[in-house]
């Protein structure tokens, strides 16, 4: 606010001297036949208008610009502080995204490698499997067939326990005749009687 009045009463000062010097100069010219500029008030209002307007000039480039350029390039200043700021963190970032591709690549190489490992490994394993459960079906074939084979001889024997049972009958059948019916109950009989109780 200071500076503002200061600057002001400045202003009004230079502004109240200009008019001063312009009224001597025309008061110059009614009175006088010579031509204002070639007299010596002529001359002194040069020097005086020269004076102001060095003043003037002084006073916009020391007083009024100073401020206005200082906040200026403290702003472009603080524009190209932050704008580094912002390339170094962009370079930073950069960098952490090129060394995490990277690793990235690195560890794509590595499940590359390790699936060729677990596939060679499950293979190997389905192999095993595969000829533990051929030999697994081999025993269970030969068991089933060794079993199909006791059965069919079990009832192979039976079939010819029947059939020579059936022929042996047959034979009985025909060669048997009463009398000799009667003769084997009598001797069965008889041998029953022989017994001790």
């Amino acid at each position: 606010m200071k500076r503002l009045f200061s600057t002001l009463l400045q202003g009004l000062l230079a502004s109240a001297l200009m008019l001063t010097f312009a009224a001597m100069a025309h008061g110059a010219q009614q009175e006088g036949a010579t031509a204002p500029e070639n007299s010596p008030a002529g001359t002194i209002f040069k020097w005086i208008h020269f004076l102001i307007v060095a003043a003037l000039a002084y006073w916009v480039f020391a007083k009024v610009l100073p401020p206005y350029v200082r906040h200026n390039a403290d702003r472009i200043s603080s524009a190209i502080g932050k704008a580094a700021a912002a390339k170094a963190e962009a370079e930073r970032q950069l960098k952490e995204a090129a060394e995490k591709l990277t690793r990235l690549e690195q560890e794509v190489q590595q499940f590359r490698e390790q699936a060729k490992k677990d596939a060679a490994a499950e293979w190997e394993r389905l192999r095993h499997m595969t000829q533990a459960d051929i030999a697994k079906v081999g025993v269970a074939a030969k068991a089933e067939i060794e079993a199909a084979e006791r059965a069919a001889r079990v009832e192979l024997k039976a079939l010819a326990a029947k059939l020579a049972v059936d022929r042996a009958e047959s034979l009985i059948a025909s060669r048997l005749t009463p009398a000799l019916q009667d003769s084997m109950i009598g001797n069965f009989v008889h041998s029953l009687q022989e017994r001790p109780n």
